[in-house]
């Protein structure tokens, strides 16, 4: 069946009349929209949109995750033949996924950003779907958890990363990808009681009392550990979960803005994101994929892989709890 389905199936992005279903167009052909789903705008009876939002006008080192988006949606192209390893059920057949398209806005208005994406998150959730986006630096994750923060009240964030990002910055008109979960506690966006970091392995003073599993623990302790203790930490709490790919190593993830050694390997994120199941996610994001610096592709394909965790993490969480 999938042979005959290979044969006639091309820019499933436009041309799909279903939000259902594995794909099997050819995956160095077509249209790349995140995991062949079709490109939509209409939200009626949508369970989740995935979104990009090309921006990396915060970064302090590197640039070009603003090419994020298209690069980890071509990279998905070899993923909706299957239903995603270890999972007992397959999300794009049971679920109504669509790609929404990117977030635009005024490059050269960067002041006009944060409001804009807000806007945008929150457009989706007051539709109905919870949102996976593609990023993007860092930064994209506080506007997206200010919409979150509206409909959930204070959220608590399960935040894979190199770095804390809770440098001190109580400017709250600054733009940068290092301070804003300084700026998310502050404001209460999120509870950092009930919110804790994964792979940290850089400095800072002040952890803003979220919770941190290092990157060490991480090694030292194993995977099931580490989720057990996650559980433990955002409870059965409103989540949303981001993943900034220099989690991993710079050996399985080159292609970021500012890589740092010791991370965690490709198959520690798998195994942790796999044995999250059950955890109340309610929206997520994977950010700072720059693909320029990654000629072999396989950071964008590790950002791939992670969104489609999300992807089965929310609809886990949709099928058991509603």
């Amino acid at each position: 069946m999938a042979l005959e389905d290979a044969k006639k199936q091309v820019d499933l992005a436009f041309t799909s009349q279903a939000r259902r279903g594995l794909a099997y167009e050819n995956a160095f052909g077509g249209a790349t929209s995140f995991l062949r789903r079709r490109y939509s705008k209409d939200l009626t009876g949508v369970d989740l949109a995935i979104t990009g939002i090309p921006f990396d006008q915060a970064v302090t080192h590197r640039p070009g995750t603003r090419f994020g988006p298209r690069a980890v949606r071509e990279a998905s192209a070899l993923q909706p033949f299957d239903p995603p390893y270890g999972w007992p059920f397959s999300p794009l057949e049971e679920f109504d996924i669509v790609d929404y398209g990117d977030l635009a806005f005024d490059y050269a208005m960067t002041s006009t950003f944060p409001a804009a994406l807000t806007d945008h998150i929150s457009a989706i959730l007051k539709a109905g779907p919870g949102t996976v986006a593609l990023g993007g630096d860092h930064y994209i994750s506080f506007p997206i958890l200010k919409a979150y923060a509206e409909k959930f009240g204070p959220i608590s964030l399960l935040h894979f990363d190199a770095h804390s990002d809770t440098w001190v910055d109580d400017d709250f008109d600054r733009i940068d990808h290092g301070t804003m979960f300084y700026k998310a506690v502050k404001s209460g966006v999120i509870d950092p009681r009930t919110s804790v970091q994964v792979g940290i392995r850089t400095h800072n003073d002040d952890f803003m009392g979220v919770h941190v599993i290092d990157a060490r623990e991480v090694h030292e302790s194993g995977a099931a550990a580490v989720t057990e203790k996650i559980r433990g930490i955002v409870g059965d709490r409103p989540t949303y979960l981001t993943f900034d790919i220099d989690c991993l190593d710079p050996a399985f993830a080159p292609g970021t803005g500012t890589p740092v050694w010791g991370g965690l390997a490709s198959w520690q994120a798998a195994a942790i994101l796999r044995d999250l199941a059950g955890v109340n996610l309610v929206g997520g994001d994977v950010v700072e994929v720059s693909p320029a610096y990654d000629t072999s592709g396989a950071t964008a394909i590790a950002g791939a892989h992670i969104a489609h965790e999300l992807i089965a993490l929310y609809c886990w969480n949709k099928k058991h709890n509603g």
